[in-house]
């Protein structure tokens, strides 16, 4: 009796082996790769900047990235294919020069605020690439150079770059449709913001029916035709007493309402346009799916992000 259930325990052992070692198999057969498309305008910045960017961002946020046999083996090489493409959406060494200057400067700090945060590089990435750490050292070496480049622009008595605002001989229009426009301008404000993060400074204007919606608290859901608009300023560097001032342009921000046209999206319609030239954000009308799932944090207040906590007007 005993050798009988000692055989179908080892038959049940061995058809467990058996499924894991063919689930294994298969996994390592589908694992996804991560190819490497063309470096096309790549980052330049002094030789030690580069040499601890290349080394701590390069492999996610690069077309030149660099695993290791481990990062290839299923399951572990699903995440890493994940992280590597979500990672160069956000920002891509490899094709940091097709970006406007001002966002260069904007991302440049997002990246050493979000390194002196602790949160790049990834820790779970650090853990097995300790290299990839940046030290104290390190991050003082960038956080000068992101100053230097910010303080280039508004030397003492330069008021040009600061004032300048964007130039367009034509109407910049959205991949989803959504056009600029300068009537923004003649709104009302409704709220402004900075984000340390990125170093950043923000004015969020409305239209009249955005505006009636705050006034009557009225935002669950925004009634369509409402319209905000997010200005963006880089920020200087702190001067001496600590005040930080709105610094070159960045970019502008629309939300445009209307349900039953951006039903995937909440009911907003997202565009950015960027630099000077007002570039369109976005290659593809998807790009919205990621502003949304973005504002699914705001989604309390109607998926808008920084408006008043009272009432406008009051």
């Amino acid at each position: 009796m005993n050798a009988l259930k000692h055989h179908k325990y080892r038959n049940a052992v061995a058809v467990l082996a058996g499924i894991l070692f063919t689930s294994f198999v298969v996994l390592q057969v589908n694992s996804p790769t991560v190819e490497n498309p063309p470096v096309t305008s790549e980052f330049h910045g002094p030789e030690e900047v580069t040499r601890i960017l290349k080394r701590s961002c390069y492999d996610c946020h690069s077309n030149e990235s660099n695993l290791r046999w481990y990062d290839k083996v299923a399951p572990f090489s699903y995440k890493v294919a994940a992280d590597v493409e979500e990672a160069r959406k956000r920002f891509n060494f490899s094709e940091w020069d097709s970006i406007p200057k001002a966002d260069q400067e904007g991302k440049l700090w997002y990246i050493v605020n979000m390194i002196d945060a602790g949160r790049m590089p990834l820790p779970e990435y650090t853990a097995t690439h300790p290299s990839a750490k940046v030290t104290p050292e390190e991050l003082t070496i960038l956080k000068n150079y992101v100053t230097s480049i910010s303080k280039k622009h508004y030397a003492a008595g330069d008021t040009a770059a600061i004032m300048e605002k964007p130039k367009v001989a034509h109407v910049p229009t959205s991949i989803n449709g959504i056009r600029y426009f300068e009537d923004y301008k003649t709104w009302k404000v409704i709220s402004s913001t900075g984000r340390p993060d990125n170093g950043t400074s923000r004015i969020i204007y409305g239209n009249d029916i955005a505006v009636k919606a705050l006034e009557a608290n009225k935002i669950l859901p925004w009634p369509d035709g409402a319209v905000i608009v997010k200005v963006v300023w880089n920020s200087q560097a702190p001067d001496a007493d600590g005040n930080v001032k709105p610094g070159n342009f960045n970019n502008i921000q629309i939300m445009v309402r209307d349900a039953k046209k951006f039903a995937d999206t909440e009911g907003w319609g997202f565009a950015r346009f960027s630099g000077l030239d007002l570039k369109p954000y976005g290659k593809t009308a998807s790009f919205a799916t990621s502003c949304i799932n973005c504002h699914q944090l705001a989604k309390g207040t109607g998926f808008v992000f920084d408006i008043p906590t009272r009432p406008v007007g009051e």
